[in-house]
């Protein structure tokens, strides 16, 4: 982003907003970070940049992440909670959520994660 500096950010590309809107957001060092679906509207690649960004600033803090991206979710979490029509459907680590029988029916399907 340096390079990007005297750029306004109203200049800047859709993924390098967000990842400035984010760093913004943990520049005050909070110990407790929420992010509503960080990555919506990015592309592949600027997804892959923003997980990276957030797995780097949020390292040693409590994060509570909605994101129906279940790759980021599942690059980011080590615990994760399942909301289906506003219950919890299943908590676990990553790997006890993608097996999970009742998640897989009602989100992943036959995808493998």
């Amino acid at each position: 982003m340096i390079e990007q500096r005297n750029i306004p950010a109203g200049m800047l590309s859709y993924g390098k907003n967000r990842a400035l809107e984010i760093s913004m957001a943990l520049a005050t060092d909070p110990d407790l970070v929420m992010l509503d679906e960080p990555t919506a509207g990015m592309s592949r690649d600027e997804t892959r940049t923003a997980v990276e960004l957030i797995r780097h600033l949020t390292e040693g803090k409590t994060v509570v992440i909605i994101e129906h991206d279940m790759d980021v979710i599942f690059s980011l979490a080590d615990r994760i909670t399942v909301l289906h029509y506003g219950r919890i459907l299943a908590t676990g680590t990553p790997s006890e959520i993608r097996d999970n029988p009742a998640v897989k029916e009602a989100y992943l399907g036959e995808m493998e994660y």
